[in-house]
């Protein structure tokens, strides 16, 4: 039930705690585009993100000194 009542952030200010701007994340979202495949929740017309989704996506993409070239 705990699950059920995480914060859900709008698609700006997940862009804001990301540091990227809305529109990459509305691209991210698109269909057959979501390359990061980021997790988003739709209700509505309204796309909203968890919390919880977004640190993990940060996690999943932090390195531990290797190089990214």
């Amino acid at each position: 039930m705990a699950e059920l009542e995480e914060k859900l952030l709008s698609r700006e200010e997940a862009a804001k705690f990301l540091h990227i701007g809305a529109g990459t994340l509305s691209v991210w979202s698109c269909k057959g585009h979501n390359k990061y495949d980021l997790p988003f929740v739709k209700i509505g017309r309204s796309v909203r993100y968890k919390l919880s989704d977004l640190n993990l996506f940060i996690e999943k993409r932090t390195t531990k000194g290797e190089s990214v070239e």
